[in-house]
């Protein structure tokens, strides 16, 4: 089951890239085989709608990983994690949670003003220069 999810997640990677590629004209850089892929996934387009094809055509390329990848027989099928707020082929990420500053006088973290250190170096300075020369 892990050749197949990492094989699943590969293709749908890869397959993301070189239709991205394909958009911005560089699809004639890729592998061949790549653009076999996407051959056959215009050829898709033309007897489908673009979700059905592009999941047809990850179907293809997750089989051919599958079997590149050592796996035998005939793929499983891997269930993609969708939890409702995914959109397309977009992830949504959450920002993450802010954290809680003790306000408490014991817990809290007295911090000195910039001024403070500031004068604190001047005396040093000054006092080294004044003892020292």
């Amino acid at each position: 089951m892990m050749i197949a999810r990492r094989a699943d997640t590969k293709a749908r990677a890869d397959f993301a890239t070189w239709k991205m590629m394909a958009k911005l004209n560089g699809a004639s850089s890729l592998p061949a085989e790549a653009q076999a892929f996407l051959a056959s996934y215009k050829e898709l387009l033309n007897q489908m709608t673009e979700p059905e094809a592009t999941e047809a055509t990850i179907s293809l390329v997750y089989r051919s990983y599958y079997a590149e990848m050592g796996g035998m027989g005939i793929p499983p099928d891997v269930i993609a994690p969708s939890n409702g707020q995914m959109a397309g082929n977009v992830t949504a990420f959450k920002r993450p949670a802010k954290r809680h500053q003790a306000t408490s006088g014991s817990e809290a973290k007295p911090r000195l003003p910039v001024a403070l250190i500031f004068a604190c170096l001047v005396v040093v300075y000054v006092g080294f220069r004044y003892f020292l020369l």
